[in-house]
């Protein structure tokens, strides 16, 4: 499996219009073939900052969401929210 972080660093005007914006990208992305797990987090301690852990089954199906319309979508907005670049972050994981 492989796990990927997504940093969103929002800018606090936008807070709202960014959650708006990324939960169609959410329970999209939660309905495709080869996704475990598709979740937003928001950070405890630094205001308007929030994760996206993603977990899914192999590279193809990272392959696939990266090329779907939803994610092409918001990734083509996303700039429009944010107050520092987007980071990324990528893991091979296993059950033990």
């Amino acid at each position: 499996m492989i796990i990927i972080h997504a940093e969103f660093n929002v800018d606090p005007a936008k807070h709202e219009a960014f959650l708006n914006e990324i939960q169609p990208l959410i329970e999209a992305s939660r309905a495709e073939n080869g996704n475990i797990s598709y979740d937003l987090l928001k950070d405890t301690e630094v205001e308007n900052k929030f994760t996206m852990v993603e977990v899914w089954q192999d590279q193809a199906a990272i392959a696939s969401h990266n090329a779907s319309d939803h994610f092409t979508s918001f990734v083509g907005k996303a700039g429009n929210f944010l107050n520092a670049p987007l980071q990324v972050k990528a893991y091979h994981g296993q059950i033990l």
